[in-house]
């Protein structure tokens, strides 16, 4: 089904996009469209899909986060530690608070 939606679809904005028939043939289809998306029946299928998705979203969410925590750590560990200096470089002088 899913298949044959996207393929009258695609042949629609195909059409619509290729066409030399002018604005009066794209007022119609577009006026096809709109009343085809706003059809109970379809809004129905869009809500339902909707909710599906919602629900995917939130019964995935703690194994996405964990993936994405392990990304982070993994990527963290494998970072080089930057050089700590423990005297300012050649050339310079401290200056600030904790000069003593």
């Amino acid at each position: 089904m899913k298949a044959k939606s996207a393929f009258v679809v695609g042949a629609t904005l195909g059409y619509v996009l290729g066409t030399r028939a002018g604005r009066a043939r794209y007022e119609q289809i577009k006026g096809w469209a709109s009343s085809l998306w706003h059809d109970p029946r379809v809004q129905s299928r869009v809500d339902d899909l909707e909710a599906g998705a919602a629900q995917f979203a939130k019964d995935q969410a703690s194994a996405l986060k964990d993936k994405a925590v392990d990304a982070v750590r993994s990527t963290v560990s494998r970072t080089p530690e930057p050089e700590v200096r423990t005297t300012p470089p050649d050339g310079t002088t401290r200056s600030g608070p904790l000069d003593g």
